[in-house]
């Protein structure tokens, strides 16, 4: 099985779902990351371009943790939108990786980038199914289940699903720890320790389940995409 996620940022992969992925690659299952937004605005100190390619490195360096196939930086920061040109640049990331499954962002989360990467999951995903609509990459792919991840500290999502990813952990925790950029911004410009603020979420989410560290989704349920079995680990 193919497994495709489309996040934001780089690091939300890793503060979200990142065990998920881990349990998926133990399996047996390929991974590919694709990450749209370049992290280029979120520094006090370090100009666009520059932080743009520290960004990029330090999710190489993440991806390959895990084997992972990577797309990053496809926009910049607070630029991306709901439009034609997105659209068919995530067509082409998904009709190159032709996923069985694609994890991303919630419409309930906290900001733009968050929520409209969710939306061209949803969209580009179904456009990429459509033989007569052509993109770069001359393939269809087929019409998958979406599942949402969790949300920045678990606000206004309840999840309908639970992965235990206990054994997982330091797996995630090392691939969260290559974003130290991102480390050192979230210190300054939020208050908090990401490792903690990740791990607290994780066993909130575990406590929920009964066993030590979790992750929780929720499946977009819709004509199409519903599967008569468990896609999650």
């Amino acid at each position: 099985m193919k497994v495709l996620v489309i996040s934001a940022h780089p690091d939300d992969i890793e503060l979200f779902c990142a065990g998920t992925l881990a349990k998926f690659k133990k399996q047996g299952h390929s991974i590919a990351m694709a990450i749209l937004c370049n992290g280029n605005k979120g520094h006090f100190t370090i100009g666009p371009e520059e932080l743009a390619e520290i960004r990029k490195k330090e999710a190489e360096n993440s991806a390959k943790i895990l084997g992972a196939e990577l797309f990053v930086g496809l926009f910049p920061d607070l630029e991306l939108h709901v439009n034609k040109e997105s659209v068919e640049i995530v067509m082409d990331v998904i009709r190159q990786v032709d996923p069985d499954v694609i994890i991303t962002h919630s419409p309930d989360d906290y900001m733009m980038d968050h929520i409209n990467a969710g939306k061209l999951a949803i969209d580009a995903s179904f456009c990429a199914t459509l033989p007569n609509y052509r993109t770069k990459v001359n393939r269809v792919s087929k019409l998958v289940p979406i599942f949402f991840m969790d949300t920045a500290s678990g606000v206004n999502f309840q999840p309908t699903e639970y992965v235990d990813i206990t054994e997982e952990m330091p797996v995630k925790e090392k691939m969260l720890l290559c974003h130290q950029s991102q480390y050192i911004w979230l210190k300054e410009h939020d208050n908090i320790d990401y490792v903690e603020f990740m791990k607290a979420l994780n066993q909130f989410r575990g406590t929920q389940c009964g066993v030590k560290y979790a992750e929780g989704f929720r499946q977009h349920l819709v004509w199409g995409r519903i599967k008569p079995y468990r896609i999650l680990p």
